[in-house]
């Protein structure tokens, strides 16, 4: 059975889903579990009541984590549903796209 790769959704009406193959699905999960377990740590050292530079300097580090996250969701997004809507004639995922980069570089 083929595994879809696109965002379309089944029916009209129905909101997108994009079918990821278990390993894209691992190596994102993992990634927001360290960042889980940075925002964990940044609310224990405010808890703590720790050096407000420290704090920040661990803010920075979960923000480039987070980061990091979504340029692999985008890299994964172009490289499959962008590219599968192209060939298949819809230029509105370009449009889609364009939004999305907007939202990202705020």
């Amino acid at each position: 059975m083929e595994e879809k790769c696109c965002c379309a959704p089944e029916e009209a009406g129905e909101k997108k889903l994009r079918h990821r193959t278990p390993e894209e699905y691992k190596r994102l999960c993992n990634r927001l579990s360290r960042i889980e377990g940075q925002i964990r740590g940044i609310r224990r050292m405010l808890d703590e009541s720790a050096y407000c530079p420290d704090i920040l300097t661990q803010a920075a580090a979960a923000n480039a984590a987070l980061n990091a996250f979504s340029r692999e969701l985008l890299s994964q997004h172009i490289r499959s549903c962008v590219v599968n809507d192209l060939q298949e004639g819809n230029p509105d995922t370009v449009d889609e796209l364009l939004d999305t980069l907007q939202k990202l570089m705020r």
